[in-house]
């Protein structure tokens, strides 16, 4: 606790002497005590070992089983497609992956080139990762800090530490402070300087107490460098899935075998039989189809400004009830603006142009074409003055400075002398009290008067209302000489003009964002290093929070257990003056407690909490690279709404994969009914396994991903965020599955019983010749498909009707069923594919048989939902 002691104690403990510095010497043999002033992440996996890991899902192994599958029943054309699938999947793990660990390297990029040192009594620029504990490092303003320091000496300086603490002001910094409570914030400690922050003012020197890994960036880059990788809840879903699948594969294979010894089947053939129905109970599309609807997803998700970088984000996003944001540059519009002024004038409508004058000619900022430099709450002064017409460049050239006070952090004022027409001005800006301290009169509705006792308060009282609302107060004073004056001199019998009051104000669009978030069930939470007044302020004008009471601090957050903070978490709305490490802490309560969280920022102490969120957005212009190397999101119009509409594609996703998955297992689970049916009932097996790989494969995959772009439903954020533990066969959706596969299934079969039977023979019949079994096994080849294309139109949503959805409404889909049916007429029709898949040629009132037995499980669905409204319509009523 550097920050806690005196400059004498640290150079001390240090052996070090602030005069002379350490000796070459003694430099070398710390460089090699300490290592290099580098931060130092986990070596990187090589891309074959990236690679193996995409492999490592149950879902992966399915299909590869699928592939051995068709090694073996000689179907090579199969095994290559699902083998490439499984080869793609990987090949964009990776590719995502490898964009995704960036955020050390960033941070490492951070580190700044070179610095200024004093080493055997002389001041040298040498290489920052040369810096060791020990070292005096000379700091002036535009000079990055190149370690922590305890600072020895300090001029005037000002330190931009928003990249570790969220405050868009830079920190006054006092060498002679002392800290003594251990929970100080980072951003209340005066007497230190951190690694990777700028100096904007001022100058000073400091001893470097930590290097490298040791500093408050190394610690970022410790949480950002721990393997904190979670499942979403999709993938989750997805692995138990696979594993049920393969257990179903398996059961099935070995009940077959049974039944098989019991009926005395011949071996081969029951072999035959097993792969069929294993294949048949494996949807070999599903991972490739998920792929391809988060991919899809992605793309439409980046035309309204978000940029998902890890593919299960988008899921994730469906299930967010939490969203914790950084209020700087989030929530707010990162740039100091001045929103309110006072003068003791009955015109305060009015601009006061007076007031403007001084505080843009006592300004040392600029600020053209929207864009400024220098001190932030100078620039906004400066802004001020443009919004008026009083730019800075034509004050400045009427108004031509001679002489100047710089600002002091004792004094808390600045002053400049400039030429007017008669004479000089002596323009003062500075904190109120101190102002009032050094005038002795004041404008009042456009006279000089006396400053009396009761002006003060006056004054005093308006200030504090503005403080109230967490505005910072900054005053104005001037004084009339006809002669230079000295710097002393400037500063004596003012005459206050007034002050303004400026913030950095909230985002327009977030307010109503904000509020959709609510009724979609989403809390938001600001997290902020900034102060707990300033943050209550902007919670309250967002709705985020309605009292001071709603708030926390992160030392009152160290002050309680971890069971006392899980508690208290809740009645929790805006958490300020916290640290990264704290960041973390909340976002690790709220998951602890079964939220799923998005954590919103963009800065460098943003980057913990957003790798240990379930999903990290970071924002894409004032971002930093750090944050956006560990985030799954990026906004690339840094705006808060894009979050929400974010969301409500995340859910429409997560609702479509789930209709393509329902979809998919009632198609599957129609194969297993047929042929298991079959084969208890010991009649002749309806379908091939190459059937039933070109149905899971082609017929099946097209209005599967046509399902997983289904548009939006318009009530989705209306909805509360769906439980992460929900099943997928939650809402009745299970059962429809079911309903939906046993009618597929005994279709299959009722239409292979016709073939046979238009033939003269039945499921019983003996010696069926191979021309009659051909012909029946294509008449249930086509129900099969058939039946699936045409019931994934009723599969667009559980209650309403197909017309009510829009009959046009997804015309992918309506292209996928069509698709579907001229390939499915294509393999029959085509001798060389007819010869490849067994299949023959129909007659066309065989073609209308099996259109109409394809078209019943469609119907029957659309019945029971017409049910399910009159049901609903009658309690409601």
């Amino acid at each position: 606790m550097w920050f806690s002691k005196t400059q004498e104690e640290v150079l001390q403990e240090l052996q070090v002497n602030s005069a002379n510095g350490l000796t070459i010497e003694e430099a070398k043999s710390r460089l090699e005590q300490h290592g290099a002033n580098k931060l130092k992440g986990k070596p990187k996996k090589s891309i074959i070992s990236l690679f193996f890991a995409q492999l490592k899902d149950m879902l992966i192994y399915v299909l590869l089983g699928a592939a051995v599958v068709t090694l073996i029943i000689g179907e090579y054309i199969d095994a290559i497609i699902i083998l490439s699938v499984v080869v793609l999947n990987a090949l964009i793990g990776v590719i995502q992956e490898n964009k995704a660990e960036k955020a050390i390297e960033a941070l490492q990029q951070m580190t700044t080139p070179r610095s200024l040192v004093r080493r055997d009594g002389e001041v040298k620029e040498i290489l920052s990762e040369d810096i060791i504990p020990g070292d005096i490092i000379i700091l002036d303003a535009g000079r990055y800090i190149p370690a922590d320091l305890r600072l020895l000496e300090t001029a005037n300086l000002q330190i931009e530490e928003s990249a570790l603490t969220g405050e868009s002001v830079p920190s006054d910094k006092d060498a002679n402070a002392l800290h003594e409570d251990p929970k100080t914030p980072i951003g209340d400690m005066s007497n230190m300087a951190f690694m990777s922050t700028l100096v904007t003012y001022g100058r000073g020197e400091g001893v470097a107490v930590e290097t490298a890994m040791g500093t408050e960036m190394g610690k970022i880059a410790k949480i950002l460098d721990a393997d904190t990788k979670e499942m979403t809840p999709l993938q989750k879903k997805l692995e138990e899935l696979g594993k049920i699948l393969s257990y179903i594969a398996i059961g099935i294979c070995v009940l077959i075998f049974i039944i098989g010894i019991f009926q005395k089947r011949d071996l081969f053939e029951m072999s035959l039989i097993a792969i069929s129905l294993a294949v048949a109970a494996i949807p070999e599309g599903l991972p490739a189809i998920v792929a391809i609807v988060l991919a899809l997803g992605v793309t439409r998700m980046s035309k309204i400004n978000a940029i998902v970088k890890k593919l299960p984000a988008v899921e994730t996003l469906g299930s967010v009830n939490i969203i914790c944001s950084d209020k700087t540059g989030t929530l707010t519009q990162n740039k100091m603006t001045v929103v309110k002024h006072f003068t003791v004038s009955p015109l305060h409508n009015e601009p006061p142009v007076e007031l403007i004058k001084t505080l843009v000619l006592c300004s040392d900022a600029t600020f053209e074409h929207g864009q400024g430099t220098g001190d932030p709450t100078e620039v906004a002064l400066v802004a001020f003055g443009e919004q008026n017409n009083l730019t800075k460049r034509s004050l400045d050239a009427e108004y031509n400075r001679v002489s100047e006070n710089p600002f002091d952090s004792d004094r808390k004022l600045m002053s400049t002398l400039n030429k007017t027409r008669t004479g000089y001005r002596v323009h003062t800006k500075g904190a109120i009290d101190q102002l009032l301290k050094i005038s002795t009169s004041a404008i009042v509705e456009g006279e000089v008067v006396p400053l009396t006792e009761e002006l003060k308060q006056q004054y005093l009282r308006a200030a504090e209302e503005m403080s109230d609302e967490a505005l910072r107060v900054l005053g104005a004073a001037y004084k009339d000489t006809d002669r230079l004056i000295t710097s002393d001199e400037m500063e004596q019998d003012l005459t206050v003009l007034g002050f303004v009051g400026m913030i950095d104000p909230p985002r327009l669009e977030v307010k109503d964002s904000i509020s959709e978030a609510k009724l979609a069930g989403i809390m938001p939470i600001m997290i902020t290093g900034d102060h707990r007044n300033t943050a209550v302020a902007i919670a309250k004008e967002l709705g985020i929070a309605h009292s001071i009471e709603q708030s926390m601090t992160g030392a009152e957050i160290d002050d309680l257990s971890d069971e006392a903070f899980s508690h208290k978490i809740n009645d929790i709305r805006v958490f300020a003056r916290v640290s990264p490490e704290h960041k973390v802490k909340i976002v690790k309560a709220y998951k602890a407690q079964g939220n799923i969280v998005s954590m919103t920022g963009d800065g460098v102490n943003d980057a913990p909490s957003l790798k240990i969120a379930n999903i990290g957005v970071a924002m894409g212009i004032t971002g930093t690279d750090v944050a956006k190397g560990a985030s799954d999101m990026i906004l690339t119009d840094d705006n808060f709404t894009t979050i929400v509409h974010a969301i409500r594609e995340g859910r429409n996703i997560y609702i479509n994969i789930r209709k393509a998955v329902i979809f998919l297992l009632s198609c599957n689970l129609g194969e297993v009914v047929a042929i298991l049916t079959s084969i208890l009932f010991f009649w002749p097996v309806p379908l091939l396994a190459t059937h039933i790989l070109w149905v899971n494969l082609v017929t099946d995959t097209l209005p599967a991903i046509a399902l997983g772009v289904d548009p939006g439903e318009k009530g989705v954020m209306n909805e509360k965020p769906r439980d992460p533990k929900e099943s997928f066969f939650a809402k009745g959706a299970g059962l429809r599955a079911i309903l939906g596969g046993i009618l597929i299934g005994a279709l299959t079969l009722v239409a292979f019983y016709l073939g046979l039977n238009e033939h003269g023979y039945s499921l019983v019949s003996k010696d069926i010749p191979e021309g009659v079994m051909t012909y029946a096994r294509t008449m249930a080849f086509v129900v099969l498909a058939a039946s699936q294309l045409f019931y994934s139109l009723t599969m667009r949503s559980s209650t309403k009707s197909i017309f009510q959805v829009g009959l046009f409404s997804n015309k992918f889909l309506l292209g996928a069923i069509l698709l579907g049916l001229v390939l499915q007429f294509a393999v029959i029709t085509i001798p060389f594919l007819a010869s490849a898949f067994k299949v023959h040629n129909l007659n066309l009132a065989d073609w209308g048989l099996v259109i109409l037995l394809a078209l019943i499980p469609l119907t029957v669905n659309e019945i029971i939902k017409l049910f399910i409204r009159i049901t609903r319509r009658k309690e409601s009523a």
